[in-house]
């Protein structure tokens, strides 16, 4: 299908600011190519997505992974558009389409508070809602308000089917009504924000895997299509197969586990795409190890108290070394209070180094944490500072990447991923 000339400008527009980009040595310019693109035609989104099958996947947490992991296990039916560093707002998208605007799949990471418009502009064959909790409040705003504005997204597309985790009351809420749902039990570990029901405000009762509202007898936790245990995936027509991932933690076991359901829902076969999405290790650097002299660094990415109290579950606590990074940039949320969500009471018997541009705040929790620790602002003189060894990093958004750009100028050497223990 021939593009529309304004479109077409657009596109040219953007191969023009990625190339200025580069050329700068400001970056690989994918998000400049798509702002620009959208200013010149603010329909690009929708003519590029036009044609494609496309899977949208939202949530506060797991959103690169899962995404990494379905379009893993789609790549069975055919080329797949979908983003290699999470950039997951409208410039982000757009640029992710108009670089791969010959494949017939799409498999986009959507912000939370985009996954409506982006709905509008795709019509997604299939939505991946994960899990829903407090984020960033001076961005993101009052979690239910999310909710609702997922359900009122939900609802203008009737046909699209939705991959809901039947363990997080908030995603039920959002997925409850809609047509098709395929219902996944991808666990629930932080439930601090859904001690009340988002459609009645009266109180959520818990009992083993269960929850029920009790304003609302009908609300309650849907019976799921998939499933999983330490060893296997479960699925509809008693399927079963063994899933064994290359990423930690059992938040990525439901990741995948609604990957592989999406995926089965596009078309793929079962056992491929549980065999693919255990092809996925490091993700836009999260999860990877590098060696730099003396120290083997792996690094893990938290954003806010549900993220956080994953990740403090995958760390090693047999590692030489700790360092936890913390800033208090834009993208990362200003409002630090979160910090006092954080069960840092775990690193009583672990020496840690707080580093990060909020080192100071840091350094107050895990005092009153009662967690050993120095004060090193910079992540990487931090980690310069550990023993000889292995050193753990868990770091937010913008610690995290610009640690990860440190790392790469002194010339770090990536090590290959290896299978992940089950982390508890």
């Amino acid at each position: 299908m021939r593009l529309p000339l304004r479109t077409r400008a657009a596109l040219a527009a953007a191969a023009s600011a990625r190339w200025a980009s580069r050329a700068a040595g400001r970056g690989k310019g994918s998000m400049i190519g798509g702002l620009v693109a959208e200013k010149i035609d603010p329909q690009i989104m929708s003519r590029l997505a036009a044609g494609k099958r496309t899977m949208l996947i939202t949530g506060t947490n797991g959103k690169s992974t899962t995404t990494r992991m379905a379009a893993a296990a789609l790549t069975d039916l055919g080329d797949v558009a979908t983003q290699p560093d999470g950039a997951n707002m409208d410039a982000g998208i757009i640029a992710t389409l108009s670089l791969a605007r010959t494949a017939p799949i799409a498999a986009l990471e959507v912000d939370e508070l985009h996954v409506p418009h982006v709905s509008d502009a795709t019509d997604p064959q299939v939505l991946i809602l994960l899990n829903l909790s407090r984020d960033q409040l001076d961005r993101v705003g009052e979690i239910n308000a999310i909710e609702r504005r997922l359900r009122t997204g939900i609802d203008r597309h009737p046909k699209t089917v939705v991959v809901a985790n039947c363990d997080d009351v908030l995603v039920t809420s959002a997925a409850f009504n809609a047509p098709s749902v395929i219902w996944v039990a991808a666990g629930a570990g932080w439930v601090g924000d859904s001690v009340s029901c988002p459609r009645t405000g009266e109180p959520i009762v818990r009992r083993g895997d269960d929850w029920y509202s009790t304003g609302d007898a009908e609300f309650r936790r849907p019976a799921p299509d998939w499933w999983y245990d330490d060893e296997n995936l479960y699925g509809p027509n008693g399927f079963q197969a063994p899933m064994t991932l290359a990423v930690p933690g059992r938040a990525n076991r439901g990741n995948a586990a609604q990957a592989v359901a999406a995926a089965v829902a596009m078309g793929a076969d079962p056992a491929a795409a549980t065999a693919a999405v255990g092809t996925v290790g490091e993700v836009a650097g999260r999860y990877g190890s590098v060696q730099l002299g003396q120290h083997r660094v792996r690094t893990l990415l938290a954003k806010n108290p549900a993220g956080w109290q994953e990740a403090l579950s995958m760390i090693d606590t047999e590692a030489d070394s700790l360092v936890i990074a913390v800033n208090g940039q834009v993208p990362d949320g200003e409002d630090l209070s979160w910090l006092w969500d954080v069960r840092f009471e775990a690193f009583e018997t672990m020496k840690v180094i707080a580093s990060g541009e909020r080192a100071a705040d840091l350094s107050v929790r895990l005092l009153y944490a009662g967690a050993e620790h120095v004060v090193i602002d910079d992540p990487f003189k931090a980690i310069a500072s550990c023993p000889p060894g292995r050193v753990e990093v868990l770091a937010n958004y913008t610690a995290f990447r610009d640690l990860g750009v440190a790392l790469e100028r002194a010339g770090a050497t990536p090590l290959p991923s290896t299978p992940a223990k089950d982390d508890r």
